[in-house]
């Protein structure tokens, strides 16, 4: 079964990859197509789903048994659904998939059999099949703000609804956004729809938490930014920009205030998830150069996040316990993990020369630029505030004596070759990134931030 995962991931990366070089024919009369938007986020999904059934390869070994085949088939339905969503042309068939996201991923958070990770599955379940079930209201919105008056129709062809934006009913529209992004932004975590987050990616295994943060939620924010386009097509750019900034800071503002004094440390690492799609959103919002910024952040974010939850994954092998008072001295008895797990550090909190630091400051530069003073000072204070919050549960993790293992803990630790490989590659492709964007990246992403009204 491992064997099937990792063939099926490493198929789908050469299938992915050969999308840069030639571009595939549309199908389904254009239902399905790739474009610069969606590319860049089928590429997120493969890379992170080859480095997590890597990982997983090494992880599996070390916990307790459990059914390899329903572990296996749940994370290639969840690949087949998230990569449908990033294909999507259709308004009604991005609904349909991100649905199945969540139907592929939910036995992921019950991995463990545990009355929390139950707890955790069902409120996933609930939450998110809420926030979907509104979601296909917004696409009615949609609908019928496409609906012609003279008998014509719209079909929720995304192309189609943009090259047709002036005949669009306004106040339709603006309610499909509306519904869009509070349901689509529940899915992806932002502030105030976030509360599935933190227990989903706690309780989830490693490679599952890995996947739930650097690849799924940003395929939710491709939801919303899908209606985004035909919203700025239909000449609505203010009215959503606004939203968006004002989503954007209040995800950063909760994550901030939750971070601090965080007692779990995959929590800590669920809550900020919420900040980063903080950050995606107002990028987004500000325009120019703050989209190109976020689709940078958006691919710094998936490779670190997924670093970290690999990471944890393997302090809590060792440690038996995902308390952070309860683990201390990872430099000493993980030495490659503990190394890591202080890049990560670094990484995710913006510092330089890692790549966040780079698309952070391109978002803050474009607030400046195109006078937001205030919200520049709020990012920048918040970020400030998540920095400090994470390094006081961070630091002492890593320093400091090893404390005994979890009493009653089964796992068995070690930092095998996967386990650290993996990670370590990630760490190094943020570096890099923090230092040079390749061209061919740099011009992708270009494109993908003009979709949404950006510019580098």
């Amino acid at each position: 079964r491992i064997v099937l995962l990792i063939g099926v991931a490493v198929l789908h990366l050469a299938l992915v990859i050969s999308y840069w070089y030639q571009q595939p024919a549309s199908l389904l009369g254009g239902w399905l197509a790739v474009d610069a938007l969606g590319r860049v986020f089928l590429t997120l999904v493969s890379v992170l789903f080859v480095c997590a059934a890597l990982y997983a390869v090494g992880y599996l070994r070390h916990e307790p048994q459990r059914s390899n085949r329903v572990f296996v088939g749940c994370l290639l339905g969840f690949l087949a659904a998230m990569s449908l969503v990033t294909i999507s042309q259709h308004l009604g068939l991005l609904w349909v998939a991100v649905e199945g996201t969540t139907l592929a991923s939910a036995p992921l958070i019950y991995f463990h059999h545990s009355q929390r990770s139950l707890e955790a599955t069902w409120k996933y379940l609930l939450i998110c099949s809420v926030g979907i079930a509104l979601a296909l209201l917004g696409t009615f919105f949609v609908a019928l703000a496409g609906s012609d008056h003279g008998g014509g129709q719209l079909s929720l062809l995304v192309s189609e609804l943009i090259s047709n934006a002036g005949r669009l009913h306004l106040p339709w529209l603006k309610g499909g956004f509306l519904f869009f992004l509070v349901c689509y932004g529940t899915k992806m975590g932002l502030a105030p729809f976030h509360t599935w987050l933190p227990d989903a990616h706690s309780e989830a295994p490693s490679p599952a938490s890995a996947l739930l943060s650097g690849a799924l939620l940003n395929c939710a924010f491709l939801g919303i930014l899908r209606l985004f386009q035909v919203c700025l097509a239909a000449g609505l750019a203010s009215f959503v920009q606004e939203l968006l900034v004002v989503f954007g800071l209040l995800s950063l503002f909760v994550a901030a205030v939750f971070i601090v004094g965080q007692s779990d440390y995959k929590r800590m690492l669920a809550y900020s998830s919420v900040e980063h799609m903080g950050i995606l959103s107002l990028g987004v919002g500000l325009g120019g150069a703050g989209a190109y910024g976020a689709m940078l952040h958006a691919v710094n974010h998936s490779l670190t996040k997924a670093l970290l939850f690999f990471v944890a994954g393997n302090i809590l092998l060792a440690q038996g316990t995902k308390i952070a008072a309860e683990v201390r001295g990872v430099l000493h008895r993980l030495p490659v993990s503990g190394a890591l797990l202080l890049g990560g550090f670094f990484a995710i909190t913006g510092a330089p020369p890692f790549g966040l630091f780079l698309s952070e400051f391109t978002i803050l530069n474009a607030a400046i630029s195109q006078g937001h003073p205030v919200v520049a000072v709020v990012y920048l204070a918040l970020l400030a505030v998540v920095f400090l919050g994470m390094g006081a549960i961070v630091l002492p993790m890593a320093q400091g004596q090893p404390m005994p293992r979890a009493t009653g803990s089964s796992h068995v630790g070690g930092e095998s070759g996967l386990l650290v490989g993996v990670p370590l590659a990630l760490l190094i492709a943020v570096l890099v990134l923090g230092l040079y964007v390749p061209p061919g990246l740099k011009e992708a992403l270009t494109h993908a931030a003009e979709l949404v009204g950006g510019a580098p």
